[in-house]
């Protein structure tokens, strides 16, 4: 979820070491197929769900991947917290995994246009909508910060915990976390991950996943949330260290706008982002939303196999 006004975004282009003249396309789905920004995981009951921005962190189950139901919110209220960061008590960009015997939700709130923006966390020992006990706020920002506390993704590296995080407002940043509190360690260091040479920094949306000997960290750049006019594309860079520095594959540094491009916007498939990476049955997905040129820009769920070409991940065809 951006936080600031599309018109605003600066057009980048992509290097052409991973960049793809075509896209495969995501793996055809069947239910309920509006989503934007999605977490994908299986839980230990063999379903797999999906929570993503809108409602009350909205939530989505499926027994294969393929055909989803609409399983509500993760909560039936806001917590009381969330509206010191909008009138409306609204979650954006939700991030899901598990750990230590529970399930972690983190998620931010936020208005558009401002870095008064926390993350949060909740947890569930099954992961099911309903079930989410919110421990209040992780990480936050505020106006004088030159970061956004937005768009939060957690990795374990190391016997350590840690969560990047951030959008627009020099891009992607990462502090470590107290493994027992899932919140940041006090007084935790602010790295910088990624940003582009430019105000307005239009880089967000943050997904870090190890493969190998490598850190991978997925972003989403460009322009969200504008429909069939939405710019979004998926880059990526990688460091042999969870705090970088991170460089994409011709040896640019992200912090200097480098990122090889994963995935971009083609035929019905416009605006793929707000991605996040999981991992079933020994297979790497990468979730994504897109908006449909044929269905009037509404935001829908993408999914495809990611694989593994001289270690940089590309995206694959996901079977029918």
């Amino acid at each position: 979820m951006t936080a600031m006004a599309a018109g605003l975004l600066l057009a980048v282009l992509p290097h052409p070491a991973l960049a793809q003249g075509s896209y495969p396309d995501p793996l055809p789905i069947t239910g309920q197929q509006i989503i934007h920004d999605p977490t994908v995981l299986r839980l230990k009951s063999g379903q797999y769900v999906a929570y993503s921005t809108g409602g009350v962190i909205g939530a989505r189950l499926s027994k294969d991947l393929r055909n989803w139901a609409d399983a509500g919110n993760a909560f039936a209220e806001p917590p009381e917290w969330w509206f010191e960061y909008n009138g409306t008590g609204d979650p954006w960009a939700p991030d899901l995994s598990y750990r230590a015997g529970r399930y972690w939700l983190y998620y931010a709130v936020s208005s558009w246009g401002t870095n008064h923006s926390a993350i949060g966390v909740a947890t569930s020992p099954s992961g099911l909508p309903g079930t989410w006990t919110d421990h209040g706020k992780v990480f936050a920002s505020e106006t004088t910060d030159t970061w956004n506390a937005i768009d939060p993704a957690i990795t374990r590296a190391g016997g350590r915990l840690w969560m990047s995080f951030g959008s627009y407002w020099t891009g992607i940043r990462m502090v470590e976390l107290d493994p027992g509190t899932g919140k940041a360690l006090g007084g935790a260091t602010v790295h910088h991950l990624a940003t582009r040479p430019d105000a307005p920094y239009a880089v967000e949306g943050p997904s870090l996943v190890r493969h190998g000997r490598y850190y991978y960290l997925f972003a989403s750049y460009d322009a969200c949330c504008a429909g069939v006019n939405s710019t979004y594309k998926i880059r990526v860079g990688r460091s042999t260290a969870i705090t970088g520095p991170y460089t994409d594959s011709t040896g640019k540094p992200l912090l200097e706008g480098g990122g090889d491009l994963l995935l971009a916007g083609h035929g019905r498939y416009v605006g793929t982002g707000g991605e996040s990476v999981f991992r079933t049955r020994g297979q790497d997905w990468l979730a994504y939303h897109y908006y449909d040129a044929e269905d009037n820009g509404t935001p829908k769920l993408g999914l495809n196999r990611l694989g593994w070409v001289r270690d940089w991940p590309v995206v694959k065809q996901s079977r029918s």
